[in-house]
């Protein structure tokens, strides 16, 4: 484990992941530009004119493209570090990539829960009249969730465990594939729980609108690896929920959040 203690930059050793966060950011930047976001925009669980399994299958590749470009660039210093200890073992490329296997597979699961709850406020709204005609009051909840888990023990607790990968790495290291895979899922599990509220704005704005998923994202890796990142949550928390507020009392006031009351464009429904 000596080799936790030497590592380099965390980029240096992993061209691979790299490149899949460059390109997931250009087919979301292409997508914006070109009018075409339905294709990684999606957090619908049903698409007209598709059958369920096409829908779900379309999210899924949405939501990897939506990790690589928001998630990944956060956990490279894990990834850069886990590399250099791996090395020594049997099969260090498939242990590594096991560990993002693991991590994957944790925030997958947070997607498609996330859809799915979505789809349950939709059939709700659909038979409530009254949230059917006010979406504002969904999307400035979840903002000011957002904002109110920035004071959480949770986030605290779990954003320690995320700015000390060398101290998590010598206390859950395990040799093999499966102790990778392990250590994804518990790497996976504590990125989750730092950033799960954040990344849930993404499903009520709409996955890969790149006016919050780069700040978002931004924000996210700075609280990892800034060197201020620590004091920058409760700051962050306060204006979160100042601006669920403003959404819900004028969403007027910020139509690209809440297009219109009820109508297909707003979070109820769903960007496709």
């Amino acid at each position: 484990m000596s080799a936790v203690t030497q590592a380099r930059p965390a980029w240096a050793g992993a061209p691979l992941l790299m490149g899949a966060i460059l390109l997931a950011w250009l087919l979301a930047i292409t997508a914006e530009v070109t009018g075409e976001v339905q294709w990684v925009h999606h957090h619908r669980l049903v698409v007209d004119g598709l059958a369920l399994w096409a829908s779900l299958a379309l999210f899924l590749v949405a939501w990897q493209v939506h990790i690589a470009a928001m998630m990944l660039p956060t956990t490279l210093p894990m990834v850069g570090l886990y590399r250099q200890v791996a090395a020594g073992q049997p099969h260090p490329r498939l242990a590594r990539v096991s560990f993002l296997s693991g991590y994957l597979v944790v925030w997958t699961a947070f997607g498609v829960a996330a859809l799915v709850g979505m789809a349950l406020l939709e059939g709700l709204g659909a038979r409530w009249h009254w949230l059917h005609q006010r979406p504002e009051w969904l999307a400035g909840g979840v903002l000011v969730l957002a904002g109110a888990f920035q004071f959480s023990a949770l986030k605290e607790a779990c954003l320690d465990k995320c700015r000390a990968p060398r101290a998590f790495l010598l206390n859950h290291y395990r040799r093999g594939v499966a102790g990778g895979f392990a250590l994804g899922l518990r790497h996976g599990a504590f990125c989750l729980g730092c950033c799960w509220a954040l990344m849930l704005v993404m499903f009520v704005v709409g996955i890969a609108n790149l006016t919050w998923m780069a700040p978002l994202a931004a924000l996210m890796l700075y609280e990892k690896v800034g060197r201020h990142g620590a004091r920058l949550v409760r700051p962050v928390g306060v204006a979160l929920i100042l601006l669920g507020l403003l959404v819900m009392a004028g969403p007027a006031w910020l139509p690209g959040l809440v297009p219109d009351h009820g109508g297909h464009g707003s979070p109820l429904h769903g960007a496709h």
